[in-house]
């Protein structure tokens, strides 16, 4: 029990302070970015937004866990949407690709390790 509370929160704290970054979504590099992808603005827009109601909807203990269920969804979606964006425009496999593929790997292990301390709390 004790090993899975460290994953936990190891890997939800890792997606959560990826997901800070979020904070810059009118930046300059942010702006390129999705220009980069040819993402329009307001769906770079949406996502940074998204990405910072998942982050308070995954670090606080109090969220009813089907709120977490569709933050774990929601992370999962744009994790997989940016791998196939990378791959759209041709961007180099490593990093990008890589990059997109083990944050989804973390946030997998993250989503495991909650349902194992759900059920665990039920029994």
């Amino acid at each position: 029990m004790k090993t899975t509370k460290i994953i936990y929160w190891t890997t939800t704290s890792i997606i959560c302070l990826f997901s800070l970054g979020a904070i810059q979504m009118n930046s300059q590099m942010a702006i390129d970015g999705a220009n980069h992808l040819h993402i329009p603005r307001y769906l770079g827009l949406e996502v940074s937004i998204g990405q910072l109601i998942g982050l308070v909807l995954l670090i606080v203990p109090a969220v009813p866990a089907r709120f977490k269920e569709w933050a774990y969804v929601g992370y999962g979606i744009m994790y997989l949407t940016a791998l196939n964006a990378h791959m759209a425009v041709a961007d180099a496999f490593i990093p990008f690709g890589m990059m997109a593929i083990i944050f989804f790997a973390i946030l997998l292990s993250s989503y495991l390790s909650f349902h194992q301390l759900q059920a665990a709390k039920k029994s």
